[in-house]
């Protein structure tokens, strides 16, 4: 019995370490043609790190792409509040993003809403760079695998830990 409560409580704490309490979430994101909606044929590609504080209300971005084919970026920004399939409204303006086809970007956003918030950490925006062949956007990142803290991983090694532990007990006994 003694043994059944101790594994309870492992994987207790296991389910307890997700995202839910965090405050700051961070996103890796990758941008492509085959993303857009509609999807098209552009080699161009980028990357972006979005860092979410949801008690502060601040977007990080800090991003890289290169290669547009349709001429220099003429907009970025990050949409939000919608299905992967389809497009959202513009929620965050990505101001100074470099008229360019290769580059890179980083800005923190201050006093962002707490719907908007709540819709990055649903999945629910994506950051588009557009330009004059592709208006609608040429590349696109969906925001939606969040990176683990380093506490969730010490949680799910002590828990996994424990659970082999009793398990080895159990075996030896």
């Amino acid at each position: 019995m003694k043994h059944r409560a101790i594994v309870a409580c492992s994987l207790a704490l296991l389910m307890g370490a997700t995202q839910a309490d965090a405050m700051t979430i961070v996103y890796n994101v990758t941008l492509s043609g085959t993303e857009s909606v509609p999807a098209n044929a552009s080699t161009a590609t980028g990357s972006a790190t979005v860092t979410v504080d949801d008690v502060a209300n601040t977007v990080g971005v800090v991003m890289s792409f290169t290669g547009l084919t349709g001429g220099n970026a003429s907009a970025a920004h990050i949409h939000c509040c919608v299905a992967t399939t389809a497009n959202g409204p513009v929620v965050i303006p990505f101001a100074g993003f470099p008229s360019a086809t290769s580059g890179t970007y980083s800005n923190l956003f201050t006093g962002v809403s707490a719907a908007n918030i709540a819709g990055i950490e649903a999945g629910l925006a994506y950051i588009n760079i557009h330009n004059s062949v592709f208006p609608g956007g040429e590349i696109r990142g969906d925001i939606l695998t969040p990176v683990p803290e380093p506490e969730t991983y010490a949680l799910m090694i002590a828990g996994l830990a424990a659970v082999g532990a009793i398990a080895r007990r159990r075996r030896s006994a």
